[in-house]
């Protein structure tokens, strides 16, 4: 009797990019330049508060894990786009697999402890040293990134074991666990239950405390209802916000929009939305708004 795990396709087929062959070399240039200007900006940001003893503070702390996150997320990427065969090993793919749901998780939980930092500067400004101390700091990020591993895993080890027969051409640019799901010859039932559950619990859970963090601070500065009071939620917390929508803006419209005849080409631009632009412009966002950045940057290129 055949074994459930065994897999008679040994490799995937990824047809990329829904372009003509002839704009593949623009396409690959385009996203080349934008990894150049995703690696340089979170380097960027990453020396700077390891130089800089001011940014040694927990919302740089971070700052600084997200800028790896993208930096890893984004290189991955590249190195998938630049490669000339749209082959795969059945190996690599579940490897892909593995990699891109731990950095989007990542980034989804570091944006909710970034999240429960502004509120608790805002809320709670005379207690933040007290509250936000080293110690919490490093089990936080430890925590987010113990958390992907083993979500990550889940996902990787229940696609392990699934069998593959005919079909093995996956319409996207990467080893999408959607797209994977579809080409299975075996049953699935656990594996999108767990896809439903695990996808409501990061997702939905992180996006709605991020919503509680806000709207508590909201509602602490509507107690002392002030023009300098608002300014204050945006001058601290304004990088996060736009962050946050462009993050959850994205993503959401991708795996909440209803199926369509164009559904293939709309998730593989949605996905590059996320998995390129946002990575791309999140340096920019954070260091364009942040005056302690570009007092750090200033006194760095002055050496």
């Amino acid at each position: 009797m055949t074994e459930r795990n065994e897999t008679t396709i040994s490799e995937f087929l990824i047809l990329g990019l829904p372009n003509q062959s002839e704009q593949q070399h623009l396409f690959y240039v385009l996203f080349l330049a934008m990894y150049l200007v995703t690696v340089l900006g979170n380097l960027l940001i990453i020396v700077l508060i390891l130089l800089d003893s001011h940014l040694h503070t927990p919302m740089y702390l971070f700052l600084s894990n997200l800028s790896l996150s993208d930096l890893c997320f984004s290189s991955k990427l590249l190195q998938n786009m630049q490669n000339q065969v749209p082959s795969i090993p059945y190996a690599g793919c579940l490897t892909q697999v593995y990699i891109f749901l731990f950095f989007a998780d990542l980034e989804s939980f570091l944006l909710v402890v970034m999240a429960y930092d502004c509120y608790v500067a805002i809320c709670f400004p005379l207690h933040y040293t007290s509250i936000m101390s080293s110690k919490l700091c490093v089990c936080l990020v430890v925590l987010s990134w113990v958390l992907t591993t083993f979500h990550a895993m889940l996902h990787t080890l229940l696609m392990a074991r699934l069998s593959f027969c005919e079909n093995n051409v996956i319409p996207h640019f990467f080893c999408d666990l959607s797209a994977l799901v579809k080409l299975t010859c075996s049953d699935t039932h656990v594996n999108e239950f767990v896809m439903l559950v695990m996808g409501a619990l990061i997702g939905v859970i992180s996006f709605l405390l991020i919503i509680m963090s806000y709207a508590r601070i909201v509602s602490s500065i509507l107690k002392v209802l002030a023009t300098q009071g608002i300014h204050k939620i945006f001058s601290t917390c304004g990088s996060h916000l736009c962050v946050v929508s462009l993050f959850y803006g994205t993503s959401g419209t991708l795996y909440l929009s209803p199926s369509t005849n164009n559904f293939v080409v709309k998730e593989i631009v949605m996905a590059v939305m996320y998995m390129v632009v946002t990575p791309m412009l999140n340096p920019f966002i954070y260091s364009l708004r942040n005056r302690d950045m570009n007092d750090t940057l200033r006194r760095v290129l002055c050496l």
